[in-house]
C-alpha cells in the first residue's frame, strides 16, 4: 500500500486497476475525462488495454465485447454521453455480462460544462442496472472495486456515478499498486448473446427478478450507514451527505442521518429500519427525487405513517448543484431552528469576463473568414459541442444554434428545408466530426441538402484536455496509428466540393469559403490549423503607432483577448501567439510582426 493524494477521477482509475481491469474505453467529457486519461497513462505500465473510442456508444460496445469474453471492462463518459450509449446499454442489460462491466458516468449538477444537468440515476432505473453514488474520492475508489464484483455476481452492468465535486476534489487514500488480473476465459458462443424478440421477452423476466438480488447485495455493502439520535431524520444521497454533515455542525444540531450511496435499486432493509424510528424525514439529494420516490414507496408498502419532505413538496430544489450554503437553511427550516449565515469578508468583485476563445485560436479565424465570405447573404450558422461554441459571443456571433454532439449538420439541413432563401453553414470540430458528424453528413449527401459543413480541425479534442482522436495519428496510450483524413472521408461520403485550407491563410481560406457558399450541393471545408496550446511560436505582433488610425477594426471583427486598451490606441499583450489574423484584418497595415 502507498498513500496518494488523488482526485475522485484518479481514485476511480486506481480502483479499477486494483480490481484487475483488462479493458478501459471511453470518450472525453468533463467531468469524467481524467478517469480514462489516468488509465491510459498507466496502461502500458500495468499491461491492460485502454482506448479513446470515437463515441460513447462505440466505447460501451467495445467494453461489452470484452465483458462477454469474461474480462473486466470499464467505460467512461459524462452524463450526456450516456444518451449516446443508451441504445447499447438498454439491451445489454437484457443480455447480461460474464466479466465485470462498469460504466463510470460523471454527472454535472450546475451545470458547469454541460448542455444539461440530467440525472444518471434515472437512467439506471430506466435500464434496471445498479447505480453507485460516491460521496468522496476515497469512497469512489472503494466503489470501483466493489462495482466489478457486483457486476459479476449479478451478471449486469453497473453504473458508478460521481458528480463534478467528487470527480475533481482531492483526498488522501491508501492505494494498492499491485495489479493482479484474472485469466480471461475468452468468448464462448451462447444463444443469449443474440437478442432476438423471443429471447428479449424471456430475459426481461430475468432482469426484473434480479432487481431484488441487486438491492439485497447493495444493502450488505459498506457504503450505506445510519446514525440515530432522535425521531427527526435526514436521508442524504452521495455528495449531499457531506453538505448535511457540515450544515448540522454549523447549526449545532445532532440529528438522525441515513447516508445512502447506492441509490438504485435502493436497499429496503436499512431504509425501513431507519423509517420505523422516525416521525418525520427530510430527503436531500442533488437533481431528481430518485431516492425520495423510492423512500416514499417503501414507506407505503410497509404501512409506515410519517412525514417525508424533499423535492416533491418543494422543500428541496430539483435544479442546480448543492453546497453548504444552499443546504443549511433547508435543514434549519426542517428542524425549526434559526439560521443566520455568518458574515463573510468578501474580496472586491472581479471584473466581468465571459468565456472566450484563446488568443491565436484557429477557430476565431475560421469564424471570421466565413462571416466575411457571407457578407450580403442571409446565413444561419449552426454550431456544435466544443471550444468553438464560444463563437456565439461578440464580436464573432457566428453560432446561432447548439444542441448536442453532431447536431449542427442535421439542424442546418432542417433549417435549409424550410428557409429556402437562407444559406446554412454548420461548424463542427474534428473530434465531434468523428463522434457524431458522419451520419449527418451522409444524410445531407443522400438527401441533397445544399449546406456547407465547416470542420474545425485543430488536431485534438481541445475542450476536454487535448485527448487524441482518429485524425491525430496517435492512440490514448501514445502509440502511433493510422491517420483518418477528414477531407478524404468527406469525399468518400459523396461530397463533391471538398477543400482543406489553413484559416490563417486568409486569402486562400476566403476564396474557399466563398466557393463553398456558392456551391449548389453539400460542401465541406476543412479548416486545419493546430490548437494554439499545442504549438509554441516565437513570433508576436505589435501595433505600429505611426500607422494606427484607431479604427478598432481589429477589435470589432476579431475580438482576440490579446488586445488591450491603450492610452491612445489598442495594444497587443504578452499572450499574443503570433497567428497574424489581426494583421490580415487591419486596413492600414498598422499591425506588424516581431520576432522574440
Amino acid at each position: 500500500m502507498q498513500l496518494k493524494v488523488l482526485s475522485g477521477n484518479e481514485a476511480i482509475a486506481y480502483g479499477a486497476i486494483e480490481a484487475g481491469i483488462h479493458v478501459a474505453t471511453g470518450y472525453p467529457g468533463t467531468p469524467s475525462s481524467e478517469v480514462l486519461g489516468t488509465l491510459a497513462r498507466l496502461a502500458r505500465e500495468y499491461g491492460f488495454y485502454a482506448e479513446w473510442s470515437t463515441n460513447e456508444k462505440v466505447a460501451l460496445e467495445v467494453a461489452a465485447g470484452a465483458a462477454l469474453s469474461g474480462a473486466r471492462a470499464l467505460v467512461t463518459m459524462k452524463q450526456v454521453g450516456l444518451n449516446v450509449a443508451a441504445d447499447a446499454l438498454m439491451t445489454l442489460a437484457y443480455l447480461g455480462v460474464v466479466g465485470g462491466l462498469v460504466l463510470v458516468v460523471a454527472d454535472d449538477p450546475g451545470p458547469h460544462s454541460s448542455q444539461n444537468e440530467q440525472d444518471t440515476r434515472l437512467f439506471g432505473r430506466f435500464a434496471k442496472v445498479p447505480v453507485l453514488d460516491p460521496a468522496t474520492p476515497r469512497e469512489a475508489k472503494a466503489m470501483a472495486v466493489f462495482a466489478f464484483d457486483l457486476a459479476e455476481r449479478l451478471q449486469l452492468p453497473v453504473i458508478l456515478r460521481p458528480t463534478t465535486r467528487v470527480s475533481h476534489v482531492c483526498q488522501e487514500m491508501a492505494v494498492d499498486l499491485t495489479y493482479q488480473p484474472r485469466v480471461v476465459k475468452g468468448f464462448r458462443q451462447d444463444p443469449r448473446w443474440v437478442c432476438m424478440p423471443s429471447l428479449a421477452a424471456q430475459r426481461h423476466v430475468w432482469l426484473n427478478t434480479v432487481q431484488e438480488q441487486a438491492a439485497a447485495l447493495l444493502g450488505e455493502s459498506p457504503f450505506n450507514s445510519a446514525t440515530v439520535v432522535g425521531e427527526a431524520g435526514i436521508i442524504a444521497c452521495g455528495v449531499s451527505f457531506n453538505y448535511i454533515r457540515e450544515a448540522l455542525r454549523l447549526l449545532g444540531q445532532e440529528v438522525s442521518v441515513l447516508k445512502i450511496s447506492t441509490p438504485y435499486p435502493l436497499p429496503e432493509k436499512p431504509v425501513v429500519d431507519f423509517l420505523r424510528r422516525m416521525k418525520r424525514v427530510l430527503v436531500v439529494e442533488e437533481l431528481e427525487p430518485v431516492v425520495e420516490d423510492q423512500v416514499v414507496a417503501i414507506a407505503w408498502r410497509h404501512g409506515l405513517r410519517l412525514s417525508i419532505a424533499g423535492k416533491r413538496d418543494g422543500t428541496v430544489p430539483r435544479e442546480g448543484e448543492f453546497d453548504v450554503d444552499r443546504v443549511a437553511p433547508i435543514v434549519a427550516a426542517f428542524l425549526g431552528v434559526p439560521y443566520r449565515q455568518s458574515p463573510k469578508t468578501l474580496p472586491p468583485p472581479l471584473p466581468q469576463r465571459g468565456p472566450v476563445l484563446c488568443a491565436g485560436c484557429p477557430h476565431r479565424a475560421s469564424f471570421y473568414i466565413f462571416k466575411e465570405a457571407a457578407q450580403g447573404m442571409d446565413v444561419v450558422f449552426t454550431g456544435d459541442i466544443g471550444c468553438y461554441t464560444l463563437g456565439l459571443a461578440p464580436p464573432l456571433e457566428a453560432v446561432h444554434t447548439c444542441l448536442c454532439m453532431g447536431a449542427g449538420i442535421g439542424m442546418a439541413a432542417g433549417i435549409h428545408r424550410v428557409n429556402p432563401g437562407k444559406k446554412c453553414v454548420a461548424f463542427i470540430g474534428d473530434s465531434t466530426f468523428f463522434h457524431a458528424g458522419l451520419p449527418g453528413l451522409i444524410n445531407a449527401v443522400y438527401n441533397r441538402a445544399a449546406i456547407v459543413v465547416v470542420v474545425l480541425d485543430n488536431r485534438t479534442t481541445a475542450m476536454t484536455g487535448h485527448q487524441p482522436h482518429p485524425g491525430t495519428g496517435r492512440t490514448a496510450t501514445g502509440g502511433e496509428t493510422a491517420v483518418v483524413d477528414i477531407a478524404s472521408l468527406a469525399r468518400a461520403c459523396g461530397v463533391t466540393y471538398v477543400r482543406e485550407v489553413d484559416p490563417f491563410d486568409t486569402d486562400t481560406a476566403l476564396a474557399a469559403a466563398s466557393e463553398a457558399l456558392g456551391h449548389s450541393g453539400p460542401a465541406v471545408v476543412v479548416m486545419r490549423s493546430p490548437c494554439t496550446k499545442l504549438v509554441k511560436s516565437v513570433t508576436r505582433y505589435r501595433v505600429a503607432a505611426e500607422r494606427c488610425v484607431d479604427c478598432e477594426e481589429c477589435i470589432r471583427k476579431v475580438g482576440c483577448p490579446a488586445f488591450l486598451p491603450g492610452a491612445e490606441r489598442p495594444v497587443i499583450g504578452s499572450d499574443c501567439t503570433g497567428c497574424g489574423l489581426c494583421a490580415a484584418v487591419c486596413p492600414t497595415d498598422a499591425i506588424e510582426r516581431v520576432t522574440e
